[in-house]
């Protein structure tokens, strides 16, 4: 099995996993009114890890989908600020 993510992702995402399932159990011990708190805090602290871990994942590269749109944004913008630009080169003289 090959993933392009690094070894310190795969753990993080371990480690989310393994609190969520931690976090449930949490859950299944206040429905059985033995709450046991050592759960949620076990839960938490396995999160926070595995959070900290997968934050270190890049961000995926961009599809592309909407290059057109944002082309014709930036064209927009170029010219509202040539026709600024402008006016403002007509004040002056």
């Amino acid at each position: 099995m090959h993933s392009d993510e690094p070894f310190s992702v795969r753990v993080g995402t371990f480690f989310m996993v393994i609190g969520v399932g931690v976090l449930i159990i949490f859950v299944a011990s206040d429905l059985a009114d033995k709450v046991d708190f050592d759960y949620f805090f076990l839960a938490l602290l396995l999160l926070g890890v595995g959070w900290n871990f997968r934050r270190k994942k890049a961000p995926p590269p961009s599809a592309g989908r909407f290059s057109y749109i944002n082309r014709t944004r930036d064209n927009y913008r170029k010219q509202q600020a040539d026709k600024l630009k402008a006016k403002q080169d007509a004040k002056k003289k």
